[in-house]
Parts: structure tokens; C-alpha cells; sequence
């Protein structure tokens, strides 16, 4: 099984939220990634198996989204949105910034994603999925240090969800 014992409980709670057990795909693979810090191949067996799925269907679900991590990687992933309100508020400008202070860096992986769903505070970044909005180059990388050196506690970093 994926989800622990109380990840479990959760997990029913939340599927018996929705008339269609279906429609709880998305939140139930955001809690298998906020419990291991990615959404594992038994993550979504489970998930499929709580909503009457095949796990094929989940993937697909889960493979869509850039906001679901699937290979389990370890450290920071700093998720910068270029999508149209980021676009035309520095987005890409931010990526660059922060993809090369970071390139090489053991423990931070910045990746380009479309939109977050976050536009009244564009430009928006994400460390392991958590939300930063209003962003400028020196503030995301005051923040992504923060993460670095213990002052925040990402999700994902020693077995699980920040408290």
C-alpha cells in the first residue's frame, strides 16, 4: 500500500467528498505526493484502486498534470510557471535566472512548467510544490536558500509533508 495508515483515512474522506469517485483523482495523487514528495507507480495503483480506475487512466491523470512528480527525486524541485500572466510579469526572466545560479547545484532542479494556477501573483514559482507568488529573481532565491539551509522544510524531504 502507498498511503500510510492515516494517509489512508484521508484518502476515504476525500473520495466520499464527490458524488463520482472519479473525480477524486487529482486530490488523492496531490496527498501521495505531499506524503513521499512524489506520486509513486503504488501511489497510483492505490489511487486507482479507490476510485475504481485502472491505474492506466490514473497515469494518464497524473502524467498530464506538471504539477505531479513522478520519477521520486530527492532535494528541492523549483518550478517556475512562463505561462501567459508569468510571461508578461518576468516568468521567463525568473526561470533563467534562478535555472542558471542553480545549474549544478547538488539538491536543486529548476524546471520551466506551464501554468500553476497562481496568475493574481504572477510571476509564481514552486519548491516541491509549495506556492510563491510575486516573485523577483533576488526574492525566489532568498526563499529557494531558505529551503536550502533549514529555515523552511520543503515537502518531500525526510519522508514526507512539512508539518
Amino acid at each position: 500500500m502507498a498511503f500510510d495508515t492515516a494517509n489512508r483515512e484521508t484518502a476515504r474522506a476525500i473520495v466520499a467528498k464527490y458524488p463520482f469517485a472519479r473525480s477524486a483523482v487529482l486530490p488523492l495523487l496531490h496527498l501521495a505526493q505531499e506524503q513521499d514528495g512524489w506520486v509513486s507507480p503504488e501511489a497510483i495503483e492505490e489511487v486507482a484502486g479507490l476510485v475504481g480506475l485502472e491505474p492506466a487512466q490514473v497515469l494518464g491523470t497524473c502524467s498530464f498534470y506538471t504539477m505531479y512528480q513522478r520519477d521520486g527525486k530527492k532535494g528541492l524541485v523549483v518550478s517556475v510557471c512562463t505561462n501567459v500572466s508569468c510571461l508578461v510579469n518576468g516568468g521567463p526572466e525568473l526561470f533563467e535566472a534562478l535555472a542558471d545560479r542553480y545549474s549544478g547545484v547538488e539538491g536543486v532542479d529548476v524546471e520551466e512548467v506551464e501554468c500553476i494556477a497562481a496568475c493574481d501573483t504572477a510571476p509564481v514559482f514552486q519548491v516541491n510544490y509549495e506556492f510563491h507568488g510575486n516573485a523577483t529573481t533576488e526574492s525566489a532565491a532568498a526563499i529557494i536558500e531558505d529551503y536550502r539551509n533549514g529555515a523552511r522544510t520543503p515537502r518531500g524531504i525526510s519522508g514526507g509533508a512539512r508539518g
